[in-house]
């Protein structure tokens, strides 16, 4: 799923960006028709969805006869690097997509445009939220996914354990997995990573950064309590390093061949578990103190350096929030479409596997977005390896808290 691919390693060089470029404003010139030209960059279409997005241009168009949208789609690898450059350089399109960690680093370097009069009660609040900055608006949601818990429930009733529940707290995940691992079957598995990490921080009632974000506060005791919730399952009720996890496709394979109870991961697998030889379920994840699911969502955005602001912004609202957009995401699979009225999400809840998707509208009740700074991999990359040395007992959990918390905090000096 490209909302999981975090563009951290070109977070950094998006920051450098000034607003010296944005003087220039970006040369638009109307079509021979005389139509205003909305320029389009976009990287979730390719490899894939091009003509769906060409079928939303299509009807956009025939909506409004006085505007062209102009579509360039970037492979997601080339993406980020291009923008930056096009928005350094002033000639950036007049609308373009992001995912939520580069949107705060444009959002805060002044190369966006404050959207107006936008109906916000048409998109889910959690999603809608996390593209404001400073009390103002400056993208719409495009598209989302989340994490959910996966349980297999073949094994719960094989073991006579009563299946989770949207009310499960930690200790409910923690004895059922305890009481489901046995000989070739385990009954739980969360990756130990920074990714995780900042969720069950969440979970466990406490916070990333301080008030302020000027410096990392997870050295704690809600930290704690969080790095010891995914350390202490591993060999226990979750497999290890040594067993294989952290390899490509490591859980999912495991889960499909009915040795995983319970697994924690994203919405984009129910397709390739659909045809799992069991019945299989999902539910929000549980929390300690309080719900938390992480969620992974791309926005949209208008240029500060658009002639056609007006234009661009109509053509941002339609796509992320139209009849056409929410049926043609559906239908295709395309992610999932950021509107709060879920009667036209319907298609998509009715499926039959798994039986509880509404547990994915459910999620976007209590969410936890992913902490960002300049120096993102660095930081995600600390975390993981700080965590990940504790999990093999190289050092102390609380020691491991305390040199991560010190090397993010250098970081943020640098």
């Amino acid at each position: 799923m490209r909302t999981m691919k975090l563009a951290a390693g070109l977070l950094a060089g998006a920051l450098a960006l000034t607003a010296c470029g944005q003087g220039s404003a970006t040369k638009q010139e109307a079509g021979p028709d005389g139509k205003t030209v909305v320029r389009y960059m976009n990287f979730s279409a390719n490899d894939g969805h091009e003509k769906d997005l060409d079928a939303i241009v299509a009807a956009f168009q025939t909506a409004n006869p006085d505007i062209t949208v102009q579509v360039e789609t970037i492979p997601y690898a080339d993406y980020f690097t291009k923008l930056q450059t096009a928005v350094a350089g002033g000639t950036a399109a007049d609308t373009f997509e992001l995912n939520y960690e580069n949107f705060v680093t444009y959002a805060k370097n002044g190369s966006l445009a404050e959207l107006k009069d936008v109906d916000s009660a048409v998109y889910k609040k959690s999603l809608f939220d996390a593209f404001t900055d400073g009390g103002k608006q400056y993208g719409l949601p495009e598209s989302f996914s989340n994490v959910v818990l996966f349980y297999n429930k073949a094994l719960f009733k094989k073991a006579g354990i009563a299946e989770p529940t949207a009310e499960w707290t930690w200790a409910d995940e923690q004895a059922a997995a305890q009481k489901l691992t046995s000989k070739g079957v385990w009954g739980d598995y969360q990756p130990i990573t920074y990714n995780e990490f900042y969720k069950a921080l969440a979970q466990a009632g406490g916070s990333f950064f301080n008030a302020d974000k000027s410096a990392a506060a997870f050295d704690s005791p809600e930290g704690l309590e969080a790095a010891n919730w995914l350390i202490g399952k591993n060999g226990k009720t979750m497999p290890t390093e040594a067993d294989g996890a952290g390899t490509p496709d490591f859980d999912s394979k495991l889960f499909k061949s009915g040795k995983l109870a319970m697994w924690h991961t994203g919405v984009w697998m129910f397709s390739a578990m659909a045809d799992a030889p069991f019945d299989w379920d999902v539910v929000v994840e549980p929390g300690s103190k309080q719900k938390a699911s992480a969620m992974f969502v791309n926005g949209l955005v208008v240029s500060a350096a658009s002639k056609n602001a007006e234009a661009a912004q109509k053509w941002i609202t339609f796509l992320s929030s139209s009849d056409t957009t929410t049926k043609t995401r559906l239908a295709t699979s395309w992610e999932l479409p950021p509107i709060a009225d879920e009667a036209q999400l319907a298609p998509y809840l009715e499926q039959k596997k798994p039986a509880n998707r509404k547990a994915v509208l459910e999620a976007l009740e209590a969410t936890v977005l992913p902490p960002v700074i300049e120096r993102q991999q660095e930081m995600q990359d600390i975390v993981t390896q700080e965590l990940t040395a504790a999990a093999a007992g190289r050092k102390p959990v609380a020691k491991a808290l305390t040199d991560a918390q010190t090397k993010v905090n250098g970081l943020l000096k640098k």
